[in-house]
Parts: C-alpha cells; structure tokens; sequence
C-alpha cells in the first residue's frame, strides 16, 4: 500500500541561514512495487496505446525506405536526446550541439560546458539503446553503467553509476525538503525498489507502450540518483520500447513532446502517486491519465519524425538535382546519403562514414561545396570542417515546430525554449 512517511529533518548548520538550518518534518512518498501488480486500462487509453504501439511498428518497418535508415535513426536521435536534456534545462540549438559533437570527434573535448553535458546525454542514450536487442533483459547494472557516462566529464562524474545514499527532493529549497514538491523515498529502499522497477520492465503482461510510461513514471518516483534522474528514466523509455520490438531501428523522439506538454507531463508522473491500495478509483484514475497521455506522446512523435522525414528527402532530393549527375555507390551517392544524419563533417568523419578513401571523399566534398551543398567552417584554430545549411536548418524547424502545441511557433506560443531560425 503506497503511503506517505512522517519524517524529521535536522540538516547541517554550516553555512545556512535560521531558516534553512531550523529542525522541521516532512513527508516521503512509500511506493507500491511494480511487479505482479494489477493494471486496470480504460477502454479509451487503451485504444490509446493500440494506435500508439501501431504507429510506432510502422515507423520502424514501413517509412524508412525515404531516407537511409542510419542517418535517419542518427539525427533522430540527437533531436531524443537534446530534447530529453532541454527538459532539465539544459538548452542548446542545433547548430551548436552539431559543431560541439564535431569538435568532440576531432579533439577530443569541446570547451561548451552545456554542449559536454548533452553530447554525454547522446552518449549514454546511444550506449544504452546498443546494449538492448528484442528480449534481452534490462538490469540494474544496465542502467548504473548507462548513468555513469552520462555523469563522465561532469562536475558531477564522482556520482556516475552510484545509487543515491542520501535523501533528495524535488522543488523548495536547496538545502532541505521542508517545502518540497515532492520526496522520493529513502536511500534504503532504492536498491529494492530498483530491483523490482527492472524485474517489472522486464516482464510482457502489459502492453509495451503502458509499460514503458508505468515503468518512467516509477523510476522518476524512486529518483534514484543524485542527479540525471529525468534524463535516465527517458533512456529507460527507449530501452523498454526497443527491447519489446516497438523501436528496433529508429528512436522516437518522444522526449521532444513531453518538452512541449511539460505541464501535463509533471501533472501526469504526480496522478500515479497515488495513497493507498492500487485499485482505488483516484489510482486507477490516476495510472490511466498518465498511460494515456505517454501514448498520446508516442503518437505525434511517429507523426512529426515521418514528417521530418518526408522534409529529409525532399532535402536529399533537390541537393541530387544540383548535382545533376550523381552515379550510383561513388562517394558522392554515398556522402548525400549521410549527409542528412551528419550535417556537419569533415573529410576523415565523412571517410569513416561513407567507407571511402580520404581522396575519394575529399573530391566529393569539393564538388559538395562547389554545388553549394556544404560550405567549409573552422572549428578552432585549425580545424576545418564542413557544414550543411539547409538540413541544420531542418533539425532546427524540428525543435521549434515540437515545441508548439499546435505545431508552429508562428501559430501558437512556444511552450518551451526554442533556438532562433536559421538565417
């Protein structure tokens, strides 16, 4: 039976104000665990989560013959990815993380300090995603690995794949959950509850879809983490849709909605905290507000990333037209194809990409840049890259298209930060 827990806090004294040092009591959420427990779906979310898991397979079997499914699955991916850190604040525009993450590749470092806590976020969620094949189990250990590269680099990286051993919070004040928003459970129980929470992810007796919200809705409860929690547990989506067969090949950029409906997201993880038995009208209620919504979200992530796809192409199709003649497996056919994923590259990364000689793909980026395809940047002082304007833009009209509910920020308010246009 999931409760709240009476407790008091005595907080150290150094350093603080009378206020924030005072004795005081607070309440720590005891949930219930996951596994064996009964799910109760409406009929409307479940319909829900059938168009949901629909949409997602056909993603993954049907649209991908408009694009090269690598530089697809890549680009998608960043967006997953920026977008999950933007949730936490963390907020870049896409020509900036695109030029970091070169930078990255060719020194070593970037000395962006948003841009190193991003990239190490497109790290861990591309770790994390390889280490999952369909029915291969998630574990524990899985998901302290993942969190330690995405802490590594990181004033922070001292906590890299360690589960918390202290108590934290969620809103109030930094120095005690006095006035918290919320209070995960103690650091005892995390090591049990994250135990059961992977044993659960692992099971197949709810739809995949409703289990990856459950199971994200649960690893954001137990917080098990001094910090990277939301970041985590938007990883941990994409492991569970990926190992139930929903998103083999394409990551869904599910986080770039739930940036855009932040209000309900908080409102939906808050309706599965429920107090009491699990079958109680407020928390089936609740469980089903949440499901529903994170379906929902699924949804319009498979309709904006086809559309993104669709623009990919048309992209793709119109540099081949400047070209006019472009034959089949050189280096130029083969560069255009992960130009879409890589708008950003130089000779050597463009090497290693298409599997031609650095000669051979030097010529091909000439004639590129000679089309008006890329056009040559410096990343430092004697760095030279390559930069395509024209699909930097597109990943941009992504960002801000996702973060309007309608769409369009020309129609209706960003509900969350955006990066400017590309001029």
């Amino acid at each position: 039976m999931a409760k709240l827990q009476r407790c008091l806090w005595h907080g150290d004294s150094s350093g603080m104000s009378r206020k924030d040092r005072a004795p005081c009591e607070y309440y720590v959420y005891l949930p219930d665990k996951l596994l064996g427990r009964s799910f109760s779906l409406e009929g409307r979310v479940s319909a829900d989560v059938v168009d949901a898991e629909s949409a997602l397979v056909r993603f993954n079997t049907e649209a991908l013959s408009l694009v090269n499914t690598e530089a697809l699955a890549r680009i998608l991916l960043r967006a997953e990815s920026v977008a999950s850190s933007k949730i936490e604040g963390l907020v870049i525009g896409a020509r900036r993380i695109l030029r970091a993450e070169v930078e990255n590749s060719m020194n070593g470092f970037t000395a962006d300090p948003t841009a190193i806590e991003v990239l190490a976020n497109i790290q861990a969620m591309v770790y994390g995603i390889n280490q999952i094949e369909k029915n291969r189990p998630i574990t524990v250990e899985l998901i302290l690995s993942i969190h330690k590269r995405l802490l590594a680099g990181t004033k922070l990286s001292a906590y890299g794949g360690r589960l918390r051993a202290e108590q934290n919070w969620i809103g109030g004040s930094d120095f005690n959950p006095c006035n918290a928003d919320f209070v995960p459970p103690p650091w005892e129980l995390v090591k049990e509850l994250m135990e059961d929470l992977v044993a659960f992810a692992n099971s197949e007796d709810l739809p995949a879809v409703a289990q990856a919200a459950i199971a994200h809705a649960q690893f954001e409860t137990i917080h098990p983490f001094i910090d990277g929690n939301g970041r985590i547990g938007r990883i941990l989506i994409q492991l569970i849709l990926r190992r139930r067969g929903l998103a083999t090949r394409v990551t869904p950029p599910i986080s770039l909605i739930l940036a855009t409906w932040a209000k309900d997201y908080v409102s939906g993880l808050t309706a599965m905290r429920y107090v009491g038995e699990p079958l109680t009208i407020e928390a089936v209620a609740g469980m089903n507000t949440w499901v529903g919504r994170f379906a929902a979200a699924c949804s319009r992530s498979v309709v904006d990333a086809m559309e993104f796809e669709s623009r990919a192409q048309k992209i793709e199709n119109e540099w081949r037209s400047r070209l006019k003649t472009v034959r089949r497996g050189s280096s130029t056919d083969l560069l255009l194809q992960k130009l879409v994923g890589a708008p950003i590259l130089t000779v050597k990364s463009a090497s290693a990409l298409t599997g031609k000689s650095s000669v051979a793909t030097g010529l091909a980026v000439t004639r590129l840049e000679e089309a008006g395809i890329v056009h040559q940047i410096n990343l430092g002082a004697r760095n030279r890259a390559f930069e395509a304007p024209e699909m930097i833009e597109a990943f941009a009209n992504l960002e801000r298209q996702l973060a309007s509910p309608e769409g369009d920020t020309r129609k209706s308010k960003p509900t969350r930060g955006v990066p400017d246009r590309i001029k």
